[in-house]
């Protein structure tokens, strides 16, 4: 009992040296030290790496050049905590630079090392380096794709919420550079990485709230991510964010996060109900907020250096001042950024671009928001505002909106602005509220925009020019204000933007000038030099050209969703019915109001956007198996004048005869001329011989310079002549269509039956008057046998000779076929029944019969 136990203190054994230590200089000696059997000595190393390669990149290059990676690679993945924690301190400082990284790519195993190191039973110094790592090494796309395969993105999301600010900074650093893969962005959402990434926009740390920004930008790209970030209530968050004004260097972030959940329809909903929107508005326009309940009627106000660092741990602290006293709805209000209220105008444009957006962003009147911004000083702001009306306008109701809020006041005074980028956008938005509404038109005029309008068609910008001809045409719809714009010579304004190079704004000038010159004195305006200059019309084959070039352009127009008007439609329509030709050819149809002429011609369905061409440019082509271009030509060749050769050559007969009888006297003098006289003759022989050759090169050449006509068709001629004596004289329209339906089927081969017309011979006829007239334009006369595309045209060539009202219609497969208006018979009455009822005419099977249209058997007619 009681008795002292001695304990033996146990002697070091004998072959084992004691604690020693090792100290170096040399770069080298700690990179030899990383392969010591011993962990104290490879922690040491590793610590001694960390501090060197922390202070500068010329220190980590000169390690990479020690080979110092692959033992550090080792260690990060050895089983003693403190060797693994200092080795990955070291190399995750090392990915800095790129050299390291590069080399780390080619080691199949450093990602897998890396994303192991982030488990949750590692050191939260471990987790920050770990992912300090993977922060560098994700700048690269290959790396991300490795980073995803190893199963990276759940652990650094689960690092989101750690306690340590540097493994939050770190971790969301990595997931930025990941989410610009857009398998991060559903991988994120699969972890529940959205709600972390909400709560660290209330993080202390500027750095930190900066990439947590950037990375929900990347995430809302996606639209299930957008969908799962209303869930979560984002936009309400991002508002609240906006609302302190210490953050004011990040608003312009959260905005453009907004601009990407307000794309959805959705989003606009969940805003409207939560009053989101007004709060929204009142922070960018820099109102008083609306009343709300705060808790002890005192708002916090945190302050202090926000500056980006490192390691935000280390280096940052928390400043807070006293929380001062601010009554809600006070004078206290502190002015966003001009870049905040640009970025929020354009999210507002980009949301307004979907229809239904538009109707929600303007019954909670976004549009006071943007006018509100068209007074701030800067010009960016004024710009984006501007374009944001722009597209609000594309919604009628808030054209109205605009005016009754007095917005085009501001948009008149922002036509003097000196900004480009201000004067190119007021103007469009004044193009669209001018469009189709004359209130505003008119008011136009009551607040003075006339002149400074009128002023910009001379700017230099040339997109605000082309605007503002749009608001001319606008205007030009209503008498008042053309006869305003008239007297302040809008029409030699418009003569400038005539000569642009710039096909828009030529276009456009030309709309707006077609729209002034309805009038008569305003085409007492010098415009013809204009026009000339435009497009050379010096004779009819030039006035053709001209037709051809102008009808590319409308054609380009009309395939602009944009850029197509009434206008256009009624330019394109005018100039189609002036050029019937071109339009068979685009529209597949001419009315019975169409008359076809001499010269027209049927070059086939053309596809809208395809150049059309003239009957020259088809004459010149070289013969190709393509379809015939089918002409109708009725003019008589007139007869040409005897040539000047062909009287040489009879005088030249006449004296031959003459001094026939003196032959046999002038051989008796050829003996004793002399040799002087022959050379005298055979000189007069040769010039007589360069005469004759420089007279046919000239002929060659006055063939080439002839202007080109018209292949004539002597056959239409006397066809014209048949119908006219035989045809027109008959008593009724009915017994005109039948007889000029059986005499068309007449001279195009006949009736063919039902069924056989795959078997009627017309393809190779056709070819051979291709051949015979190595041509592929041929007169409509030539064909003897043709099928409906060719009846068809004849039909409506001879009816418009004698005034029988009829329509040429092409369909597929070479279908085509005419209709005409008659009255119906009644067999009791023994006359007339009307209204008149449309008929197809039977050209093919039983040349005369009258189809009713809509019929079976019409429609059998019209399609195979």
């Amino acid at each position: 009992m009681g008795k002292k136990v001695k304990e033996d203190k146990k002697a070091p054994p004998e072959d084992v040296f004691d604690t020693i230590l090792v100290e170096s200089r040399q770069a080298a000696t700690v990179v030899l030290m990383l392969n010591s059997p011993e962990e104290d000595v490879q922690s040491k190393a590793c610590e001694a790496i960390y501090k060197f390669v922390d202070k500068c990149d010329e220190n980590k290059k000169t390690l990479l050049d020690l080979d110092s990676i692959d033992p550090l690679l080792r260690l990060v993945q050895g089983e003693d905590r403190t060797v693994r924690r200092n080795a990955c301190m070291a190399l995750g400082v090392m990915c800095a630079h790129p050299d390291v990284r590069k080399l780390l790519r080619k080691r199949d195993d450093s990602i897998a090392a890396f994303v192991n190191l982030l488990q949750p039973e590692e050191d939260t110094v471990v987790h920050e380096f770990a992912a300090l790592a993977l922060s560098y090494m994700a700048t690269e796309f290959s790396t991300k794709v490795s980073i995803f395969e190893n199963n990276g993105i759940e652990p650094l999301v689960k690092c989101l919420s750690s306690t340590d600010p540097d493994v939050q900074k770190n971790a969301i650093e990595a997931l930025a550079q990941m989410l610009l893969d857009y398998q991060t962005r559903g991988a994120v959402r699969e972890y529940d990485g959205l709600q972390p990434m909400l709560d660290l926009l209330k993080s202390e740390y500027t750095i930190i709230q900066k990439l947590t920004l950037l990375s929900l930008d990347r995430s809302s790209q996606d639209a299930e991510n957008r969908a799962s970030l209303r869930e979560l209530e984002a936009i309400s968050h991002l508002i609240s964010f906006l609302a302190h004004p210490e953050w004011n260097d990040l608003h312009v972030m959260a905005v453009m996060v907004l601009s990407n959940l307000l794309e959805d329809v959705e989003s606009l909903e969940q805003i409207k109900e939560t009053g989101g929107l007004k709060r929204l508005v009142a922070i960018i326009t820099d109102q008083p907020p609306a009343e709300e309940e705060t808790k002890g009627g005192k708002a916090d106000k945190k302050a202090g250096s926000r500056a980006g660092k490192k390691s935000a741990k280390g280096e940052a602290k928390k400043a807070t001042e006293e929380k001062d006293e601010q009554s809600p709805g006070g004078d206290s209000i502190i002015p966003t950024l001009p870049d905040v209220k640009m970025s929020a105008a354009r999210a507002i444009a980009r949301s307004a671009r979907n229809v239904e957006n538009r109707k929600i962003l303007h019954e909670q009147e976004a549009e006071k928001m943007l006018i509100h911004l068209l007074s701030h000083e800067s010009v960016d702001v004024q710009s984006a505002a501007a374009q944001a009306l722009a597209i609000m306008c594309e919604n009628l109701s808030s054209r109205d909106s605009i005016r009754e809020w007095e917005g085009l006041a501001p948009l008149i005074k922002l036509l003097n602005s000196e900004s480009g980028d201000v004067k190119e956008s007021v103007t469009l938005a004044l193009a669209n509220l001018t469009t189709a509404n004359s209130t505003n038109c008119n008011e136009m005029l009551n607040l003075n925009g006339l002149d400074p309008l009128i002023q910009l068609l001379s700017d230099s910008r040339e997109e605000a020019v082309a605007n503002t001809a749009s608001v001319l045409t606008n205007l030009a719809q209503e008498e008042v204000l053309r006869i305003e714009c008239l007297n302040r010579a809008v029409v030699s304004s418009l003569i400038d933007p005539l000569k642009s190079s710039n096909t828009n704004v030529q276009s456009k000038a030309a709309l707006a000038l077609a729209a002034f010159v309805c009038d008569a004195d305003a085409r007492t305006e010098p415009l013809l030099p204009v026009m000339l200059n435009m497009a050379p019309v010096v004779d009819c084959s030039r006035c053709v050209w001209f037709c051809s070039s102008g009808l590319d352009v409308l054609q380009q127009i009309q395939m602009s969703s944009t850029r197509r008007s009434p206008f256009t439609d009624a330019a394109l329509d005018r100039l189609l019915d002036s050029n019937l030709s071109a339009k068979y050819a685009l529209s597949g149809h001419l009315g019975s109001g169409n008359l076809i002429e001499d010269g027209f011609f049927d070059a086939g369905q053309l596809k809208p956007g395809t150049k059309f061409l003239s009957l020259e440019d088809y004459c010149k082509q070289e013969m190709n198996d393509k379809r015939p271009i089918l002409l109708i030509n009725s003019k008589q060749e007139p007869t040409p004048p005897p040539r000047q050769e062909d009287n040489d050559a009879l005088k030249t007969d006449s004296s031959k005869t003459s001094v026939s009888g003196k032959s046999s006297r002038t051989g008796r003098e050829t003996k004793s001329r002399t040799k002087a006289q022959r050379e005298r003759e055979e000189k007069q022989k040769e010039e007589e011989i360069q005469a004759q050759l420089a007279k046919e090169a000239e002929a060659q050449a006055a063939e080439e310079n002839k202007p080109f006509t018209t292949p004539a068709d002597p056959t239409l001629f006397k066809y014209m002549e048949d119908v006219v004596e035989k045809i027109q004289p008959l008593a009724t329209t009915r017994l005109q269509v039948v007889a000029l339906a059986e005499y068309v089927a007449e001279k195009m081969g006949g009736p063919i039956e039902k069924g056989q017309v795959t078997n009627f011979s017309w393809e190779l006829p056709l070819s051979q008057i291709k051949f015979e007239l190595k041509s592929n334009v041929v007169p409509i006369g030539k064909i003897k046998a043709g099928i409906h595309v060719h009846r068809a045209l004849l039909f409506k060539t001879l009816a418009d000779r004698i005034a029988v009202g009829c329509s040429l219609t092409r369909g597929e497969y070479n279908r085509a076929w005419n209709e005409v208006m008659l009255p119906q018979e009644d067999e009791v009455a023994g006359g007339a029944r009307y209204p008149p009822k449309p008929y197809i005419v039977d050209l093919i099977h039983e040349p005369g019969k009258l189809l009713p249209v809509n019929t079976p058997e019409a429609v059998s007619y019209q399609k195979l």
